[in-house]
């Protein structure tokens, strides 16, 4: 389909292939007609700006514990013909020890956290989203191997490089995703406004629409996963792995113990009851 894991070459209009399996360069046409930024949790002025200058045309918007009404309106805020801002949601399901988090575009319906994966799952196929798995196999917040097998028919593309991963770990996302055949994508999984755009998508297809984004990731148009593994790529995974830690610290005892209930809780009363049975607790 097309799919190629590289780097770009400054000041050439070719794409140079830098982590083959063998080790080889290759020298590639730069066809990219859209470049985006698949997964961001961070959106002001500043990320605007900074896209901008990546040269991005569209970025995904899905913070942590948000509701999906409000991710759409700030996301609606934010995109303009320069830059198409398309609003989405990474869930969170299973039980905290066994987490497996799922990104979903086009969803119609809110959809809430700590809901099984199976009723998630079930819920995106129902509003027929479109589905992809962000850093698989990582830590204890993942889709396992076996999970992407499970729902192959559901998912419509796997992350094989993420910069807050360590170089093993995007080894093992690629692996994963080829032996599953798996069309790929790569994001920034921006927490910090700096680390947008140190990595995208590059689409074969004009992607000026939410619609044109989701055309392209379900019917696997050519794309390739574009990066620099230099110094920077290297500064940017320690600031992120550092915001992890900090996320699941502070932050996370903040909005357990001193917030109340979760936003996207699905004993919220925002979610009308629905998802009482599949709540893991």
């Amino acid at each position: 389909m097309g799919f190629s894991s590289s780097a770009k070459v400054q000041g050439t209009g070719q794409i140079r292939i830098t982590n083959s399996p063998l080790g080889k360069e290759v020298a590639v046409t730069e066809r990219a007609r859209s470049r985006v930024d698949c997964h961001v949790k961070v959106l002001d002025d500043q990320v605007v700006e900074r896209a901008k200058r990546a040269g991005l045309d569209a970025i995904v918007y899905a913070p942590h514990f948000t509701r999906y009404p409000e991710i759409q309106q700030e996301a609606e805020t934010y995109s303009s013909d320069e830059l198409l801002v398309v609003p989405a949601r990474e869930v969170f399901t299973g039980p905290w020890h066994d987490r497996k988090h799922v990104l979903a575009i086009g969803l119609e319906e809110p959809v809430p956290d700590f809901i099984t994966l199976e009723a998630a799952m079930a819920e995106f196929e129902r509003q027929g989203a479109t589905v992809l798995a962000p850093h698989p196999e990582f830590a204890t917040m993942s889709l396992a191997e076996s999970d992407l097998h499970r729902y192959r028919e559901t998912i419509d593309a796997v992350e094989i490089f993420n910069p807050k991963h360590l170089p093993w770990d995007n080894r093992e996302a690629r692996s994963i995703a080829e032996s599953l055949d798996y069309p790929p994508f790569t994001s920034s999984y921006a927490h910090l406004p700096r680390s947008v755009g140190v990595c995208h998508t590059a689409f074969d297809v004009p992607i000026e629409t939410e619609a044109d984004l989701r055309d392209a990731l379900e019917d696997g148009v050519a794309r390739r996963i574009v990066y620099d593994n230099g110094l920077e790529r290297v500064r940017t995974t320690a600031r992120e792995l550092g915001h992890l830690v900090y996320e699941n610290t502070w932050e996370k005892t903040d909005r357990f113990f001193l917030q109340g209930l979760e936003p996207t809780h699905p004993h919220h009363i925002a979610y009308d009851g629905r998802f009482e049975d599949a709540a893991v607790y």
